[in-house]
C-alpha cells in the first residue's frame, strides 16, 4: 500500500480489495493469506517490496505508482497486480494496455484528457477565473506533462492562464498557495499523486486560508473541505483488482490480463466550502453531482 497505515483513504482502498476477494471466496484465515505492507515513504517502499518478494507470493497487488514501480525493480517473475496507477505504459510497467506482457498488469486511475475536463469544471463554477495554478511532485507523478498538454488547450479555449509548478515538500506547497492568493481570479488544480494524497489535509486548509478556489482529483478531498473533486472512484478499482487477484490464483497469467482503465468516476461539490468562499454554484452544476456536501 502506498500511504501510511494511519490513512484513512488507504485503509478503504485496502478494505474494498478485501471485500472484493470475500465476494469471491477468498477469505483469509481459511483460504488465503495476506501480508501487508504500509510505505509512504521512498526507502519504507523498497524494503517492504524486498520483504514482500522474499515471502514467494502467489500474487502481490501495489498500490500506486511509486510502490508498483520499486516492485518491478524487485522481481520479473511474481505475478503483480498495480491499482492507481496513471501511465503504466509511459512508465514501462507493461508494454501495452491490451497486451501488458511480462508479469505486471492492474488497473489505470486516470485519462490524460481530464486535465482539460477538469479545467472546464472550474471554470464553469468560477466564470472569474483567469489564472489557474497547476501545482505536481515530480517524484510521484512524471506523467504531469500528459495532464497539462489538454489543460493547456482547453485554456486557450476559456481564456484562462494555466501555470504547472513543481513541489517537492510542505514548505514549498505554500508558497503555492500565498502566490495564487496575490494573483487576481486565480484558481488551483492539483495534479493526483501519492504525494498529494499524503498532504491532503494541509492542501485543503491553506486553500480554505488563502481563500482559493481548487478543484482536485478524488472525492476525499471534497469531502475533508476541498471545493470540488472530479475522479475515479478508488474503492470501485480496488473491488475490480480483487477480480484480477482471483484469476491469477486460478492460474491465469498476468500478461494475459489487459490493463484496465477507470469506469466509474466522482463529481462532489462542497457547497458550504463554496459558500464560505463566496462562490454561488450554478445549478447546471450541482445538477451534475454525484454527491453535494452541505
Amino acid at each position: 500500500m502506498g500511504t501510511a497505515d494511519s490513512d484513512v483513504e488507504g485503509q478503504a482502498r485496502f478494505a474494498a480489495l478485501r471485500k472484493g476477494l470475500e465476494a469471491l471466496g477468498w477469505s483469509e484465515g481459511r483460504n488465503i493469506r495476506i501480508d501487508v505492507r504500509w510505505a509512504a515513504a521512498d526507502d519504507a517502499t523498497r524494503i517492504h517490496a524486498a520483504e514482500l518478494v522474499a515471502l514467494r507470493p502467489d500474487v502481490i497487488v501495489a498500490n500506486g505508482t511509486p510502490a508498483t514501480t520499486v516492485l518491478q525493480q524487485q522481481t520479473q517473475t511474481v505475478p503483480v497486480v498495480f491499482t492507481m496507477v496513471t501511465d503504466p505504459v509511459g512508465q514501462e510497467l507493461v508494454k501495452s494496455l491490451a497486451h501488458p506482457g511480462g508479469n505486471f498488469t492492474g488497473f489505470t486511475n486516470f485519462e490524460f484528457s481530464m486535465g482539460g475536463k477538469w479545467l472546464g469544471m472550474l471554470k464553469e463554477m468560477v466564470p472569474r477565473l483567469e489564472r489557474v495554478v497547476v501545482p505536481f511532485h515530480p517524484q510521484t507523478a512524471p506523467y504531469a506533462a500528459s495532464f497539462l498538454q489538454p489543460l493547456e488547450v482547453a485554456a486557450a479555449s476559456l481564456a484562462v492562464s494555466p501555470r504547472a509548478v513543481a513541489v517537492h515538500d510542505e514548505s514549498e506547497i505554500e508558497r503555492v498557495l500565498e502566490t495564487a492568493a496575490r494573483e487576481s481570479n486565480c484558481g488551483l488544480i492539483v495534479v493526483p499523486s501519492i504525494f498529494m494524497t499524503a498532504y491532503r489535509d494541509l492542501i485543503i486548509s491553506l486553500a480554505a486560508r488563502y481563500r482559493v478556489p481548487a478543484l482536485y482529483a478524488f472525492r476525499y478531498f471534497a469531502t475533508n473541505g476541498g471545493l470540488i473533486s472530479y475522479g475515479t472512484d478508488s474503492a470501485d478499482i480496488h473491488i475490480r483488482a480483487a477480480a484480477y487477484v482471483d484469476r491469477m490464483l486460478k492460474g491465469t497469467r498476468a500478461a494475459d490480463l489487459p490493463v484496465q482503465q477507470p469506469t466509474k468516476f466522482e463529481f462532489v461539490i462542497n457547497l458550504k466550502t463554496a459558500k464560505a468562499l463566496g462562490i454561488e454554484i450554478p445549478p447546471t452544476l450541482l445538477a451534475r453531482a454525484d454527491e453535494v456536501i452541505e
